[in-house]
């Protein structure tokens, strides 16, 4: 039997003491930030390379760190760990290297397609330019088996002069390994429509648009952004938290109406304080509202996690069922930015792993 294709351990039940293992679902990662989800070891080598201050020299142990950083119920200071990762890869090859083994690590995860994201003018006043970073990248995520591709971000938090400048880097390598442009950042105070010509020029070049929003904000801010173009949203679970019912079914039938899809990272969430905790998640509801959903990991080395655990984790507490997990991945592979024959292919193996999986009921 292809490894690949092996059916789940699907004789648990949610909330059961024996896990259910999800690294033979052929799965896509849509929402993964590259500056958040380096190996320990290398963003360890990286710092030093660079004489960086460190708080420790043990790879697990800052592991820890930066987890433990990040689980601090706020968004803000879940942020405050990019302050290390960003200068660590701030040289191409730094990056060429992080950006290869975030696609290997996800391949090996059982990945059959993955978008990865990060705003390269960050990198710029630690001495590498935001066209060398994205050439750097892009390189790496080729080196990689993985059917992978990159989304440039822009940072809510810059005027908008920067955030446009952002979009017009993505839109110069569009069609050469980068895929879409995203609006990320610290959200509460910083709306999408402050950036509307940033999206504007992203969209001309024929890229993808998606956009962090109802994350830390009002899920209002979901159908903003739509308005500006994105056809999926990063997070958006504050969709599901308006201030009466009739709110919420507004927002959600509207979002439904326009077929966005929502790049939920539940774990995530829960560190930056959305939720108290994953049984709290609404991911769970969203599904069962009818909205186009998909799981991603957002930041690895943040939030400790693999998607394959992310999976697990939601299959546990909110207690989606394997078929509604199997779903989202099927979601995330139709609203994918990859071009369609990369899409046919991981429609396929979806196929061939439910086959393999009714054979071994």
């Amino acid at each position: 039997m292809n490894e690949s294709l092996s059916p789940l351990n699907s004789s648990a039940s949610p909330g059961s003491s024996e896990p259910t293992t999800f690294e033979g679902l052929p799965k896509a990662l849509l929402h993964e930030h590259l500056d958040g989800g380096l190996r320990p070891a290398t963003l360890l080598e990286l710092a030093r390379g660079r004489g960086l201050a460190v708080p420790t020299d043990d790879p697990d142990a800052l592991a820890g760190w930066m987890h433990a950083n990040a689980n601090s119920a706020s968004l803000a200071r879940y942020l405050r760990g990019f302050a290390l990762t960003v200068r660590a890869m701030a040289s191409a090859e730094a990056c060429e290297r992080v950006a290869f083994e975030a696609a290997e690590d996800a391949r090996l995860d059982g990945c059959v397609l993955a978008e990865f994201r990060i705003a390269p003018l960050l990198l710029e006043p630690f001495g590498l330019r935001g066209e060398a970073a994205v050439e750097a990248l892009v390189a790496g995520l080729r080196r990689s088996r993985l059917p992978c591709g990159l989304i440039v971000c822009a940072i809510r938090t810059d005027a908008p002069e920067q955030t446009s400048r952002a979009a017009g880097l993505a839109a110069r390598y569009a069609g050469r390994g980068v895929i879409g442009f995203d609006l990320a950042g610290a959200e509460r105070g910083h709306p999408p429509a402050a950036h509307a010509a940033a999206f504007a020029r992203a969209r001309d070049a024929g890229l993808g648009l998606t956009c962090h929003a109802g994350e830390a904000d009002a899920g209002s801010r979901v159908l903003e952004a739509a308005a500006l173009g994105a056809t999926r949203i990063g997070h958006g679970v504050h969709i599901m938290m308006g201030e009466t019912p009739a709110q919420t079914a507004g927002w959600v039938d509207a979002a439904r109406a326009r077929g966005l899809h929502f790049e939920v990272c539940p774990s995530s969430n829960v560190h930056t304080g959305a939720f108290a905790s994953l049984a709290a998640h609404p991911i769970r509801a969203m599904v069962e509202a009818g909205l186009s959903v998909s799981c991603s990991t957002d930041n690895r080395l943040m939030s400790s996690v693999t998607l394959s655990g992310e999976l697990a984790a939601i299959h546990d507490q909110p207690g989606l069922s394997v078929a509604q997990l199997a779903g989202l991945m099927r979601s995330a592979i139709a609203a994918s930015f990859m071009p369609a024959a990369v899409r046919d292919a991981a429609l396929y193996a979806m196929r061939r792993w439910d086959e393999v999986s009714a054979a071994a009921a």
